[in-house]
């Protein structure tokens, strides 16, 4: 793996969560990394933002809906290297569950979409194998 002194992982955070009924909230990037999969809602830590303010901006962006954090699930390295092998970006991404207090569901910022979905239906959206990890962690 080739370094580079001038490039810093990027912090960025997610959560998996669950409506009543136990479906999961998914959302369809529309930007990259990852541009047109699904994943859980969630984004960059910005400068002078804490992690926790952090995801609950990007939920309320990419989701409309106000949430409760419940608990670190896990942290995740993401490398995505060019045609070479080279490192293009590495996010550290800190995973979390979390639940509805209040809000519609209306995709919003960069989320092209963004539906409620049974477990047993998630091998119909293209997915991050770590995603599909994280989610299955919080599994009942």
């Amino acid at each position: 793996m080739r370094s580079s002194p001038s490039l810093l992982p990027i912090l960025a955070v997610g959560a998996v969560i669950r409506n009543d009924a136990g479906q999961v909230l998914l959302v369809r990037r529309g930007r990259p990394p990852r541009q047109g999969e699904w994943s859980i809602p969630g984004g960059k830590v910005e400068w002078g933002e804490t992690v926790r303010d952090a995801l609950l901006r990007e939920i309320r962006e990419e989701t409309g809906l106000t949430v409760e954090i419940l608990g670190l699930i896990e942290i995740v390295d993401s490398f995505l290297k060019d045609t070479d092998g080279n490192l293009e970006c590495h996010h550290v991404l800190l995973d979390y569950t979390a639940r509805v207090l209040s809000g519609t569901l209306l995709a919003g910022d960069d989320a092209l979409e963004a539906c409620w979905v049974w477990d047993l239906d998630l091998d119909a959206y293209p997915m991050w194998s770590e995603t599909r990890r994280i989610i299955a962690a919080t599994r009942v």
